[in-house]
C-alpha cells in the first residue's frame, strides 16, 4: 500500500485523520487553506478551532450517547479526546474545554509530528494521482472545494443548507392516539404515522408557533436564503392561520381509526427514519424555533406529549454530501475511489461526530482488511447513519441511540426507559473490544 497520504483540512476531522494515519507510519501532507485564505467563521489560524460552543455535551458513558462515543473513542487512542481531556473545563456533567488551549494543543501535537508535513493553501480541484486524499473540509467548505465535490458527486447530491425536522423516538409516540397509514392509502401504511387535531388545538399550535423563541443566524449564515421548499413551520405559519392546513399539516387521505366518525381538522405525519423504523422524522417541521421552545410547543400535539426527540429541527449553513447515495461502506467515494470524505462534509453533525468519522476514515484506511465497527457501537452506528442512511430523508445527525443496532426482542419488554440507554451503553463498550484489539495489530 502507498504510504503516502493526503488530508485537505485540519478542523477536528482532518487533525484526528491525520494523527492516526502518522500513529500507523504513514507520511501525511495535511492541507490547510487558513491563514492564506479565511472563513467567515474562524477567527484564528488554529487546528481543530471550536467555533459555536467550547461545550462537546454530555461525557457520561452509560447513560448517553454522545458520552459513549467519547469514551469508544478514549478507549480507540483519539487525539481529539486526549487534548479535550487535558483542556476541560468545570461543566457539570458536559465535558467543556478552553478553546484556546484545545486548538493550540491540538496544533502543536499535529505540527510536530515528524510524519506529518503541513501545507497552507487553498485546494481548488481534487487531486486525480494516486495519493489516497482524506477531505475533511467542514461544514464551511470553501467555494472552490465545493465546486469540485460537485463535479465528482454531481451537484444535486452537494447540500449548502440543512433543513432539519425533528426526529422522535418511535417508542415515545402515544399510539392510543396515533395510527399507521399512508395517505390515500399509497405505499406501505408504516412508513408513515399520523396525529390528528382539532380546529381548537391546531389554532392554539399555530399561535405558540408564532410567539415560540427563534434561534438566530449565526454572522456568516444570515444572508443565506431560506429554499422555498424548506421553510421553518414558524415561517410558514407567519403566511396565514391556514397555511399549514394546506401544507404539511393538511388532513386529507387519512382516516383516524381512533375515531373514525370525526374529521381531523389538521393532521401531523412522521415518517420512517430508519428501516427498522425506531425513529420517526416529523415532515414539513424543519425550523428556527429555539430548542427549549420546540420541545415544549410539540409535545402540544396529541400522541406525543412524552415523546422524546433524537434531534430536534434546525435550518443552517452547512455543505455536506448525501452520503448514503455517494459514499461506499469505508468513506471512499463512488465515483472515485481514491478520495475519502470525513467529517460534516461526510454528513455528519456535531464536533465529536466530525473526530469520529476523522478516525474511522484513517482507520479503514490504513487496514483495508479491518471489518467495520458493530453496528451496535456509537462509532458503528454513526458510520452506518453517514452511509448507509435513508437516502430520501438524509440529513447530517448527531449520535443518538436511534441510529443503533435494536434490543433483541427477548429483551426488549425487560430493558425498558432509563435501563434501555445504560444496556446500549454497557452492549457497545463490551462489543467494541474485539474490533479494538483488530484496529491495532
Amino acid at each position: 500500500m502507498n504510504k503516502k497520504v493526503r488530508v485537505i483540512g485540519a478542523g477536528l476531522a482532518g487533525s484526528e485523520a491525520s494523527w492516526q494515519l502518522a500513529k500507523r507510519g504513514f507520511e501525511v501532507e495535511l492541507i490547510e487553506m487558513r491563514p492564506v485564505q479565511t472563513t467567515p467563521a474562524h477567527t484564528t489560524d488554529g487546528f481543530a478551532e471550536l467555533v459555536c460552543s467550547n461545550s462537546l455535551r454530555s461525557d457520561d458513558c452509560t447513560n448517553s450517547a454522545i458520552g459513549l462515543l467519547h469514551e469508544e473513542l478514549r478507549r480507540c487512542g483519539s487525539l481529539i479526546m486526549e487534548c479535550a481531556d487535558e483542556t476541560k473545563v468545570p461543566a457539570g456533567g458536559a465535558l467543556a474545554v478552553d478553546r484556546s488551549t484545545f486548538s493550540a494543543l491540538v496544533t502543536q501535537k499535529i505540527t510536530f509530528h515528524p510524519l506529518i508535513h503541513v501545507v497552507h493553501e487553498e485546494i481548488s480541484e481534487l487531486p486525480d494521482d494516486d495519493i489516497p486524499t482524506i477531505v475533511a473540509t467542514g461544514p464551511l467548505t470553501s467555494a472552490k472545494m465545493a465546486e469540485a465535490l460537485q463535479k465528482i458527486t454531481g451537484a444535486e447530491q452537494l447540500h449548502f443548507f440543512d433543513a432539519i425536522a425533528p426526529i422522535v423516538l418511535t417508542e415515545s409516540i402515544d399510539m392510543t392516539k396515533a395510527w399507521y397509514q399512508s395517505r390515500y392509502d399509497k405505499g406501505d401504511k408504516f412508513d408513515y404515522l399520523n396525529l390528528a387535531m382539532d380546529k381548537e388545538e391546531y389554532e392554539s399550535f399555530v399561535q405558540k408557533l408564532l410567539t415560540g423563541e427563534k434561534k438566530a443566524f449565526h454572522e456568516w449564515e444570515k444572508d443565506t436564503p431560506y429554499f422555498e421548499g424548506c421553510l421553518p413551520i414558524e415561517v410558514m405559519a407567519e403566511r396565514g392561520l391556514q397555511t399549514l392546513r394546506f401544507g404539511p399539516m393538511k388532513p386529507v387521505g387519512l382516516t383516524n381509526p381512533h375515531h373514525p366518525d370525526k374529521k381531523p381538522y389538521a393532521i401531523v405525519q412522521l415518517r420512517k427514519e430508519n428501516t427498522n423504523g425506531t425513529m420517526m422524522n416529523m415532515v414539513g417541521f424543519q425550523t428556527k424555533l429555539s430548542y427549549p421552545a420546540q420541545k415544549e410547543i410539540f409535545k402540544t400535539i396529541p400522541g406525543l406529549e412524552n415523546a422524546e426527540f433524537t434531534r430536534l429541527g434546525g435550518i443552517h449553513r452547512n455543505t455536506f454530501v448525501c452520503g448514503p447515495k455517494v459514499l461506499d461502506e469505508r468513506l471512499h467515494l463512488k465515483k472515485q475511489p481514491n478520495i475519502i470524505l470525513a467529517g460534516q462534509v461526510s454528513g455528519c453533525e456535531g464536533y465529536i461526530e466530525s473526530a469520529a468519522m476523522g478516525f474511522l476514515s484513517a482507520c479503514l484506511l490504513a487496514q483495508p482488511d479491518l471489518p467495520l465497527p458493530p453496528a451496535d457501537t456509537a462509532l458503528g452506528a454513526m458510520l452506518s447513519h453517514v452511509t448507509k442512511g435513508n437516502v430520501e430523508t438524509y440529513q447530517p445527525m448527531n449520535i443518538n441511540f436511534g441510529l443503533f443496532s435494536e434490543i433483541p426482542d427477548n429483551l426488549k419488554r425487560k430493558i425498558r426507559g432509563a435501563q434501555r440507554k445504560k444496556y446500549y451503553c454497557s452492549r457497545a463498550l463490551e462489543s467494541l473490544k474485539e474490533w479494538i484489539k483488530l484496529s491495532e495489530k
